[in-house]
């Protein structure tokens, strides 16, 4: 989870969630009234935080949420809308009158959608034979764990797995796009032994180590050239990469 302020982005759960609080009115007000007041206006102050804390949440190594939103306006409308159908996940009422909240909405789903639109054309998904083609004996992975810990890598909706070759092993074009807009294109955790038993990638995933992260932003990942050959001489790597198989470990 990342704190920012009264804020939590949470990756591992998948939602974004910001506090609000209401202050009693004024005293002329009819006391029945106050408490709904307040609630109002802890709703709406959580609304503010949540869109604050929503424009700060990482994209990719260069981007930003807020980045899309700033440049169009049709993403903006899209976040706001998002933000009125915020979810009233926890209230509470004060000895002094006052209200705190906490509202919600989901990390992906409809938020994804503005930095990850569906492609205007049906995209195709299926993987080609000759990158499943592998030999009988290839070893059969369940999906893939990235343990980034101790190289200061930080999460994002959109991350990329690099080879130290510089090949890309894992990109936005390299999944399927309603399935990355659903669940991500990554897991994130703390704990290895949770990562290897997320039901993203058990029940044999092959666990790597990140070398370091790539040079812009600490989202992208390196792995080695033999992690990177290992991986993907197994059987239905590509496939296991366009299902979003893949769950890194952060500190």
């Amino acid at each position: 989870m990342q704190k920012i302020g009264q804020s939590t982005v949470n990756w591992s759960a998948g939602y974004i969630e910001a506090m609000g609080i209401g202050a009693p009115a004024e005293k002329t007000v009819a006391k029945p009234a106050l408490k709904p007041m307040a609630l109002r206006a802890a709703k709406e102050n959580a609304l503010q935080n949540l869109l604050g804390v929503t424009q700060t949440v990482q994209v990719d190594a260069a981007r930003k949420i807020g980045d899309f939103t700033r440049q169009s306006s049709i993403a903006n409308t899209q976040l706001m809308n998002l933000l009125q159908r915020a979810m009233l996940v926890e209230q509470k009422y004060m000895g002094d009158g006052t209200v705190e909240v906490k509202m919600r909405i989901p990390l992906y789903g409809e938020l994804a959608t503005i930095v990850m639109p569906l492609p205007s054309e049906k995209r195709t998904e299926e993987v080609p034979a000759q990158a499943t083609a592998k030999p009988p004996d290839a070893v059969m992975y369940s999906g893939l764990v990235v343990d980034a810990r101790g190289i200061g890598a930080r999460p994002a909706m959109m991350p990329k797995i690099f080879a130290e070759d510089g090949s890309e092993i894992y990109g936005q074009a390299r999944v399927e796009t309603q399935r990355a807009l659903q669940q991500g294109m990554a897991g994130y955790t703390r704990d290895i032994e949770e990562a290897r038993r997320n039901h993203r990638v058990a029940v044999n995933p092959l666990t790597v180590k990140a070398i370091r992260t790539a040079a812009t932003g600490k989202t992208d990942l390196v792995i080695s050239n033999d992690d990177s050959a290992k991986f993907r001489a197994a059987a239905q790597s590509a496939i296991l990469l366009q299902q979003c198989r893949v769950m890194i470990v952060l500190d």
